[in-house]
């Protein structure tokens, strides 16, 4: 299991804005972060509707933080682009695998465990804030 491309440069634009400071244009948070200009507008799209980051328009447009530092965690990143943290698909809302059925009172030991997992690794990831990453 591994975080996906677009969540790791998320990781990366988000750290980029805390590291600045201040606003930054889409071009420069590209630069800075080695990621490609539209791959970064299509991030900043996410982060944005997820309330991490703001966006201006104009001459003196650009990106900067919504929150604080301490107030965004890793999870609140993954989770903007990625969804809810699953360690298996059965976790999710559509997926029936015939070992869960909930009518006849049976549940699957597996879905329990990964259910736990998943708990587990997102409290862990809301731990880690951005202003506790970046003063290591």
């Amino acid at each position: 299991m591994h975080m996906t491309l677009e969540t790791d440069y998320a990781v990366r634009i988000v750290s980029c804005l805390v590291t600045a400071g201040r606003r930054m244009d889409a071009k420069s948070i590209a630069e800075e972060t080695s990621v490609t200009l539209r791959f970064s507008l299509k991030i900043l799209r996410k982060l944005v509707a997820g309330g991490i980051i703001k966006s201006y328009k104009g001459t003196q447009g650009g990106y900067e933080l919504a929150r604080e530092p301490k107030e965004i965690s890793l999870n609140d990143v993954i989770e903007t682009v990625e969804g809810p943290f699953y360690i298996s698909r059965c976790l999710g809302g559509d997926y029936q695998c015939g070992h869960n059925d909930t009518s006849s009172g049976c549940s699957c030991p597996f879905r329990e465990v990964y259910d736990q997992i998943s708990e587990d690794v997102s409290k862990r990831l809301k731990a880690f804030t951005f202003d506790m990453l970046l003063s290591r």
